[in-house]
């Protein structure tokens, strides 16, 4: 009887459990779906404010707006080149980095490590950083000022060097011992070992260099990338409709639609990414978080 009673209260566990599940589905869901319901949506029901998951009436005349009325050619491809080296030199940097914060035998190790955590809690401003970029190393309008100043991000560094000090000390003593010096115990034997800290780290500047276009806007003007011509696009899009002429109105578009459709433009690649990386993401930001 006893037995009776607790597979019924786990039945109803489980139903509830799966109520709850489907309720937290729904309102993640939800808002992704109405923005990529407006972006097909008909001008006329936007600007009535009919907007649900699915549109009433389907339209691609918003995409046809961003694509053909602009040339994202150039600063798409200028993204991906950025988001790759940035991704790629960011990470190789952090990993060097992490490494040698986690040296046991580095004298000054939590010195420099007090110096990083207070950089994220205190830093010189806009100003500071403008001149430094742009009077005193000149990267005004340089492909650099893309990657040099998202090289190091603090948060990613703790990451890879708490991962590190979870790995066994045995394996960097054991190739000492055979005569490896820092570079090659580095190289052949922590970044292996570091694969899903590192593409979770890579996943976290790709994703910031994407998105960025705050550095375009201030720094490099002249290399437009694609979210800064997209923003530009969101701002300019100020197209109005009249309601009441539909029938003259079948290729406008409007202002809030084209934003969504926007918005959708810039998503849809790291959506496409991330179910890739997701195992060395959950990996990576999970391994060497409980220590022994």
């Amino acid at each position: 009887m006893n037995s009776t009673k607790i597979k019924s209260r786990e039945n109803i566990l489980d139903w509830v459990l799966l109520v709850i599940f489907i309720f937290l589905m729904i309102i993640t869901l939800y808002p992704f779906l109405n923005v990529l319901a407006i972006s097909f949506n008909d001008p006329i029901d936007t600007m009535r404010n009919i907007n649900f998951v699915i549109p009433r009436q389907f339209t691609l005349s918003n995409y046809v707006y961003i694509f053909e009325e602009n040339d994202l050619i150039s600063p798409l491809m200028l993204s991906v080149i950025k988001t790759l080296v940035g991704a790629g030199v960011g990470v190789i940097c952090t990993a060097m980095l992490a490494y040698v914060l986690s040296r046991k035998d580095f004298y000054f190790n939590k010195v420099f490590t007090l110096l990083f955590v207070i950089t994220m809690y205190v830093s010189g401003g806009l100003i500071p950083e403008y001149l430094l970029l742009m009077r005193t190393l000149g990267l005004g309008n340089n492909f650099l000022v893309y990657i040099l100043p998202g090289l190091i991000w603090v948060y990613n560094v703790i990451l890879v060097r708490s991962f590190v000090e979870g790995l066994p000390i045995a394996l960097q003593e054991a190739a000492r011992v055979d005569g490896a010096n820092d570079f090659i115990i580095w190289a052949r034997i922590i970044l292996p070992l570091c694969k899903p800290v590192l593409a979770t780290v890579a996943l976290f500047v790709a994703v910031g260099q994407w998105n960025s276009f705050m550095d375009t806007y201030l720094y490099a003007k002249e290399l437009p990338t694609l979210q800064y011509v997209l923003y530009e696009i969101m701002e300019t899009a100020t197209i109005k409709i009249d309601p009441h002429a539909a029938d003259q109105m079948k290729n406008a578009v409007s202002p809030l639609s084209v934003r969504m459709a926007i918005t959708i433009v810039a998503t849809v690649p790291i959506i496409i990414v991330y179910p890739f990386l997701q195992k060395y993401f959950v990996g990576g930001m999970t391994v060497g978080a409980v220590k022994d």
